[in-house]
């Protein structure tokens, strides 16, 4: 499994916890930034890593940002993404289970680092439920990109 990371002015002092566990769960990474205090927008770093994503090389990705809208907004607006933007364990494993979720967005000012490991803990662990259902609606999903993002 291989993780694409990134955060905002607004998630930079989660990201260290974020790191420090996917290293002891030996869990492969990239951490595309942000890497200081300094204010940034968050589209820049969301747009890197749902890009990652999209493209193959990295199967899951993790944005955090402030209160985690921004960044899940920024990366809905990339074809193949699917963002989640969550903030308790049960929508974290359920948009795994129903949607196939590949990208999961959170807010530093929202949750605490115990919350975020658990819903990252959630995410990752959680597969595709491949139900008949939830297949039809993901391809649903992906017949609306085909149609919106020309």
């Amino acid at each position: 499994m291989k993780i694409a990371i990134g955060c905002d002015h607004g998630g930079i002092n989660l990201k260290p916890v974020l790191t420090d566990y996917l290293t002891k769960k030996c869990v492969e990474f990239k951490d595309f930034g942000t890497f200081t205090k300094d204010s940034c927008d968050y589209n820049d770093y969301a747009e890197q890593v749902a890009e990652a994503v999209a493209s193959g090389e990295y199967d899951y990705g993790i944005l955090i940002c402030g209160t985690g809208i921004g960044m899940s907004i920024a990366a809905n607006k990339v074809k193949g993404i699917r963002c989640a933007h969550c903030h308790d364990v049960f929508s974290a494993k359920m948009t795994r289970l129903h949607n196939d979720a590949n990208v999961l967005a959170m807010g530093e000012r929202v949750i605490g680092p115990g919350l975020m490991l658990l819903i990252v803990d959630a995410f990752l662990n959680t597969e595709f439920s491949g139900d008949e259902r939830h297949v039809r609606r993901v391809n649903k999903i992906k017949a609306l990109e085909e149609k919106n993002f020309k």
